[in-house]
């Protein structure tokens, strides 16, 4: 597949103009459902990029919309041809969070707040290994294998020198906190932390026990944002069996003033390295214990 092309925004972009095809020609979903024999369902998931579009399904909807313009249906076509390809992420198998990954590889930047573990983009393999163990404790060593190489291989969008995501993380204390595979582990993990936090792209900011009841407390969230200004940005919130994605103006603002709390409230760049540090130091000084 072309190094340029991902599927999942392809099917975002390719809803979000079949969305105003719609709404230009005055119809209702449920009304375009009608005249073409499907549920109102199909059409609403069609339109959130979280179904695969046939070419034959765009056909269809052009024609209900009366689109003239052959440029416009083409260009739509292979939208959808594009959108059913595969991402690199297929390669390793069923994964439960591949939408997200797929919006993650093409994000310009994130925004996370992790209040229970170290963000997935900045773990060390060992950590990143033992973390997955730890949660599927009835998972094969093949899943966990297969899991922590996606993990590995995100990771790519942080080094990537000609096109790196910009990211900020807001971690809050307990995560530094938490033992995940041992003393040992958690000493690399903290110290790649503060090594990653050096780079210019990658702000790191600790929410230190001392803060009490702040905006996150409800638990882990993430804002992607994206190069193309056509694409709305996106929240998404992690599940234990479905994850939620809210793209609607209102959600995206309410969640981004949230953030701009957290982080006001987080320790300083500088302060948060130190942090860091000294917890490290802590497990060391465990380790000869």
């Amino acid at each position: 597949m072309p190094s340029n092309v991902n599927p999942t925004v392809r099917r975002r972009r390719l809803g979000q103009e079949l969305r105003r095809l719609r709404e230009i020609k005055g119809m209702t979903a449920e009304e375009v459902a009608e005249r073409l024999l499907v549920s109102q369902s199909k059409i609403s998931r069609l339109e959130n990029g979280r179904r695969s579009i046939s070419q034959r399904d765009v056909r269809d909807l052009c024609g209900v919309y009366e689109v003239e313009d052959h440029r416009v249906v083409d260009s739509l076509m292979q939208m959808a041809k594009d959108s059913r390809q595969q991402g690199w992420w297929h390669a390793f198998g069923d994964i439960p969070y591949s939408v997200y990954i797929g919006l993650e590889t093409d994000a310009a930047s994130l925004r996370v707040y992790e209040p229970q573990v170290v963000p997935g983009l900045l773990q060390s393999r060992q950590y990143a290994e033992a973390l997955i163990a730890g949660g599927l404790p009835e998972a094969p060593q093949t899943d966990i294998d297969k899991r922590a190489g996606v993990r590995t291989r995100r990771q790519e969008r942080i080094t990537d020198p000609e096109r790196p995501l910009r990211m900020w993380a807001v971690i809050d204390e307990a995560a530094l906190r938490r033992m995940v595979g041992g003393k040992q582990v958690m000493i690399e993990q903290l110290e790649h932390l503060v090594e990653l936090s050096h780079l210019p792209h990658v702000t790191v900011q600790v929410l230190p026990f001392e803060v009490g009841a702040h905006p996150g407390i409800n638990g882990q969230y993430a804002i992607l944002e994206f190069p193309d200004t056509t694409d709305s940005s996106v929240v998404y919130i992690e599940g234990v069996t479905s994850d939620l994605y809210l793209e609607k103006t209102n959600d995206v603002q309410r969640y981004s003033v949230m953030y701009e709390h957290l982080r006001a409230q987080a320790l300083n760049v500088e302060q948060s390295r130190q942090f860091i540090d000294r917890i490290a130091k802590e497990y060391t000084r465990l380790t000869t214990e």
